[in-house]
């Protein structure tokens, strides 16, 4: 997100330079900035709070599933209650980190033993499904801020004084924590020290 700020930024900044300068008369736009400004105002530069789209599915591993495109919260919602597989739960620990008796234990409060009875493709119920996709939302919102997976990984398995000194993923496990680490990450794109 971060960098399509920036880029949109840019764009405005240029633009303006270049009506500035035409309204002073000191000089008029030429063919190149006439085009760029007419390229900018047919296609606004558009921001999500979380890209959504791309995603939730990378961290989810659903590249090999044929999943709607989740385009807002409804298709979320929609895919959670239609549930993921088991094989998208691992994707995700894998990306955490973590082993999957900690994914399933620690986190989605749930036996490893169920988890593990269950096939690949088999699909979880909504209260699991939901929550998955909650963490796979915030693991996006990580990577926007420090915008590489590694980190992400290093920074969710490291302990952070804004958070009582606790480690961001040890969080992840209820509604609240995972509220409080998205509090974190927008600190931290804002620029406030956490």
């Amino acid at each position: 997100m971060g960098k399509q700020i920036k880029k949109a930024v840019k764009a405005a900044n240029e633009v303006l330079t270049d009506v500035s300068r035409a309204s002073k008369g000191s000089n008029s736009l030429n063919a190149t900035q006439i085009k760029r400004n007419q390229a900018l105002s047919e296609k606004p530069v558009q921001v999500k709070q979380y890209e959504v789209e791309d995603g939730i599915n990378q961290w989810l591993g659903e590249s090999t599933y044929s999943y709607q495109p989740i385009r807002s919260e409804f298709d979320m919602i929609k895919l959670g209650l239609s549930g993921i597989t088991k094989t998208s739960v691992d994707s995700l620990a894998q990306h955490l980190g973590i082993s999957r008796k900690s994914m399933a234990e620690d986190i989605l409060d749930v036996s490893v033993k169920t988890l593990e009875r269950k096939a690949g493709i088999e699909k979880l119920d909504k209260k699991i499904s939901s929550h998955a996709i909650e963490i796979a939302r915030l693991m996006q919102h990580t990577y926007q801020v420090f915008e590489e997976k590694e980190k992400v990984k290093r920074w969710l398995n490291f302990e952070n004084k804004a958070l009582n000194g606790m480690k961001p993923i040890e969080l992840l496990g209820t509604l609240t924590g995972l509220n409080m680490v998205n509090d974190v990450l927008s600190r931290i794109e804002e620029g406030v020290y956490s």
